[in-house]
């Protein structure tokens, strides 16, 4: 009579990607979780892809000699993000790859936008962003997975990547990103975090991420960005915010992505260790709840080991 079901390919990986060769550091709040340089990305794709896991979403820690205001690193045809991209699809063609789109990992002050007059310059960030999301379906991307929060982005990705030819590569939209404290450990693996600066800059994310406490903006947003050409929508963070997946998952008509974020990751690991809960069986139980919510897509740090302790 069970009414749900898990599988790997409902699972995404978000992997985190580092220069240089022979590559791999583990995150120290994600335990488990490890920056790879490609060759090792290339390798673990491979491993994901024999559990049945079908789609990777990947971002890039980019050396701070690279950061500046206007993020052009980002679309590099390149940089590290470009190169990743094609070697995944070169090793592993039927891998769906999902990139991350925003500013923040090339940005001096670790904002997802351009700051201008000490505020984010949404149009002129979403300027850079087409830019940014070209380049990757350039370089053979899938899908392209705005996390920026910009005002009106989704239609302008539409607009570019069909003017460039890239009818075929999907949007996968952040529509209801809250601003979170359940990101700090994903801030730690990419460096990302707002930052101190000799300028006036938000001194956090609250200008463009939602509202907690909001939940009408949530439907609002991702209806939004569907009537802006989105292919599927995201609702982030995910344990704590399953009502929200529900909302959305009623009010639209394209299959909705939950990410089960660091934060979450990283509170089962701590718990697990101590041993007060039992990681596999909250393991389970949490991916378990955000399909039944609603979700046609899990991005989890746990997607390797669910994968593995459903092939048992």
């Amino acid at each position: 009579m069970r009414e749900t079901s898990l599988s790997p390919a409902d699972f995404m990986f978000p992997m985190f990607i580092a220069e240089g060769e022979n590559i791999k550091v583990e995150i120290p709040s994600m335990p488990g979780i490890y920056r790879r340089s490609i060759d090792l990305t290339v390798a673990e794709v491979k491993e994901l892809f024999a559990l049945g896991i079908r789609a990777v979403n990947i971002y890039v820690k980019v050396n701070d000699d690279l950061k500046d205001n206007t993020g052009k690193e980002a679309w590099n045809p390149n940089g590290l993000m470009q190169q990743a991209i094609k070697a995944i699809k070169t090793a592993c063609p039927e891998m769906i790859v999902m990139p991350d789109v925003a500013l923040d990992p090339y940005s001096i002050y670790g904002h997802d936008g351009i700051i201008k007059n000490g505020d984010i310059a949404n149009d002129e960030t979403v300027d850079a962003l087409v830019k940014m999301a070209v380049s990757h379906a350039q370089a053979g991307a899938d899908f392209v997975a705005p996390s920026d929060m910009m005002d009106g982005r989704v239609l302008r990705l539409r607009e570019g990547l069909d003017a460039a030819g890239f009818h075929n590569v999907g949007i996968m939209s952040y529509s209801a990103k809250y601003a979170s404290a359940f990101y700090g450990p994903f801030r730690d693996a990419l460096d990302s975090a707002p930052k101190e600066a000799d300028i006036e800059v938000p001194k956090d994310k609250k200008t463009y991420q939602m509202d907690y406490a909001n939940r009408i903006e949530a439907i609002r947003e991702a209806l939004m960005d569907v009537e802006e050409g989105a292919d599927m929508v995201m609702v982030k963070p995910g344990i704590a915010y399953l009502d929200i997946v529900r909302e959305v998952k009623n009010a639209v008509n394209v299959p909705v992505t939950v990410f089960h974020v660091s934060g979450e990751y990283a509170m089962i690991k701590a718990a697990s260790e101590r041993g007060w809960l039992d990681h596999d069986k909250i393991m389970m139980e949490q991916l378990m709840c955000i399909k039944r919510a609603g979700a046609s897509l899990i991005s989890t740090y746990f997607a390797k080991e669910a994968a593995i302790l459903l092939k048992k």
